[in-house]
């Protein structure tokens, strides 16, 4: 069964495609990752950064894949292991969701932690 299209309309081959810039899935994975670090410790000074390498596949209904790299600030002490669990699941999510890009890949690095006895503005003795 063949399909007739309609007057006028151009075929799927020469109508172009879609293509989602790496800069821009990688600021959906940091905001992504902003937003579980502040759900996951409100309190804390917690910031992240992403760099994405985007992997391209000429399919139907698909951008591609992203490997994402996360570096993230947390307040001391902290559960790493838990913060870089939900940050990895949310990042998953929201690229591919917003992004339609699977994401096989989300490495995650913590680049610095906060210690409140350290931030203090008086500097006195830390024990």
């Amino acid at each position: 069964m063949t399909t007739v299209s309609p007057p006028g309309a151009v075929a799927a081959g020469e109508r172009g495609s879609t293509r989602i810039a790496d800069r821009v899935v990688a600021k959906i994975a940091a905001q992504a990752a902003r937003e579980a670090l502040r759900r996951e410790s409100p309190r804390d000074r917690t910031d992240a950064h992403a760099t994405v390498t985007v992997h391209r596949r000429e399919e139907r209904q698909y951008f591609g894949e992203a490997r994402v790299r996360i570096a993230m600030e947390l307040g001391y002490p902290c559960d790493i292991g838990a913060h870089s669990r939900v940050v990895r699941r949310q990042v998953t999510e929201r690229v591919q969701t917003l992004a339609n890009m699977t994401v096989p890949e989300v490495a995650v690095e913590v680049e610095r932690l906060h210690s409140p006895q350290l931030d203090r503005t008086d500097r006195g003795r830390v024990r």
